[in-house]
């Protein structure tokens, strides 16, 4: 491992802000989109299983297919592998938001609404507090998935630690292949337990 580092560390470091701009930018989209879009749902009750369903049934496509079909779209490079990495990141936002905005007890609802509070304020003041840790439990499982499918990145010009590893693959070197694996599990494990602690920020008191 130290003659790897001696020899790709410049490479590594590089690579690594590479994972890490293509996995955060594609997370961040899918919540942007994936949050609002659950909070949504539970207010239109008749469209929520589609939407849920079809996001279901986009995250079955295999990465590779959905990585072929944005080139004729986007190109190559990072651009196709952040929408398909977003694609693949919204079912789990979007059905544990769905879930954790369902699961809000009645009782809260019609306390906000005793209080004089707007739909919007007891939404925002009221039960979106209460289903953060729901919805931050989503967000962190897409991370993870994020995070290791932006290897696959690396076949459409994306870069990223996929390149050591399939450099590894094709010239039958373990070096390459650990050298790039390696750190795609450290940033994983890293975000993860970063994410935790968010979701225990934004965990109400009275649930801890």
């Amino acid at each position: 491992m130290i003659n790897f580092l001696s020899t790709y560390g410049t490479q590594l470091i590089s690579k690594t802000g590479q994972h890490l701009y293509i996995s955060a930018f594609a997370l961040a989209l899918g919540v942007i989109v994936a949050v609002p879009l659950g909070i949504v749902l539970t207010r239109m009750k008749r469209g929520a299983n589609a939407v849920i369903t079809l996001a279901g049934v986009l995250q079955t496509i295999p990465a590779m297919a959905l990585l072929a079909i944005m080139i004729p779209i986007f190109g190559i490079g990072s651009t196709p592998a952040i929408v398909a990495l977003f694609i693949y990141s919204l079912l789990p936002i979007l059905r544990n938001t769905y879930l954790g905005m369902e699961g809000v007890s009645p009782d809260v609802k019609d306390a906000a609404k005793g209080m004089g509070m707007t739909a919007w304020q007891s939404m925002i003041r009221a039960e979106l507090p209460l289903a953060a840790p729901v919805i931050m439990s989503g967000v962190r499982l897409s991370a993870t998935y994020v995070i290791a499918w932006a290897t696959l990145a690396s076949y459409i010009g994306a870069g990223g630690l996929g390149d050591f590893i399939f450099n590894g693959l094709n010239l039958y070197r373990s070096d390459l292949i650990l050298g790039g694996s390696i750190p795609v599990i450290i940033l994983a494990l890293i975000v993860d337990y970063l994410l935790g602690k968010l979701e225990f920020a934004v965990t109400p008191k009275e649930l801890r």
